[in-house]
């Protein structure tokens, strides 16, 4: 399970970073449905740049590693991160929780999706149905469609590894739970959440993704070896 951190390191900065402000912007004004009612243009004009960011960023030493941790193992990455940088770095098993900034879908028909990769939606872009066309992301006061998918990755999970995440946004910080309890679970922020400070089952390095990623996963290789 990966989070906002492992792409912090590739240069895209989170709301949760900035005391609530997002390039600016405030979170709700930006990341809720609310919000994109009460502004469509400005959602627009923020997800593009957004886009145009995240087409440009490079994956960094956690991406890499993940990809790397494929020799041995079954990987199964899932993200809350709406990047493509764990595609980019070649990881074959990604499930986004939280959808694509690469991608547009009608507001009027969830099942048409195309793909962007870095180019803008304007308003008056529609599907054939007529619906305006917005970034194929989810926002705060959505449902998450993968996330039972991903709870069925975590119950079969062996290992569990969580890496750049608060484990505070709901329902993806719920998904740890479905884990079961005899397997490890390990966990890499500079900021251990409160739920991991003195529980045994989490092991916890306190390290930013880009180091800590790297180092926990040449220790499963030579584990596996």
């Amino acid at each position: 399970m990966t989070g906002a951190g492992v792409s912090a390191e590739s240069g895209l900065l989170t709301f949760r970073d900035s005391g609530g402000l997002w390039e600016g912007y405030d979170v709700m004004q930006v990341a809720s449905i609310e919000g994109w009612y009460a502004n469509k243009e400005l959602l627009l004009d923020f997800y593009n740049m957004r886009r145009k960011q995240a087409f440009e960023a490079k994956p960094n030493p956690a991406h890499f590693a993940l990809k790397n941790l494929e020799k041995e193992y079954h990987v199964n990455i899932i993200t809350q991160n709406v990047d493509d940088l764990h595609e980019k770095a070649g990881s074959t098993h990604v499930l986004h929780l939280h959808g694509k900034l690469r991608e547009a879908k009608s507001e009027k028909d969830d099942s048409y999706i195309i793909d962007l990769k870095d180019k803008p939606i304007q308003m008056g872009d529609v599907c054939p149905k007529g619906g305006q066309l917005r970034p194929n992301v989810v926002w705060f006061g959505e449902m998450v469609p993968n996330i039972e998918p991903a709870a069925e990755l975590v119950s079969k999970a062996d290992i569990l590894l969580i890496i750049g995440t608060s484990l505070v946004v709901y329902p993806a910080a719920g998904l740890v739970n479905a884990a079961r309890r005899d397997i490890p679970i390990y966990l890499i922020d500079p900021n251990i959440p409160n739920v991991a400070i003195g529980n045994p089952r989490f092991h916890c390095l306190e390290k930013k993704a880009g180091k800590g990623t790297p180092e926990l996963v040449s220790k499963l290789l030579e584990t596996n070896a």
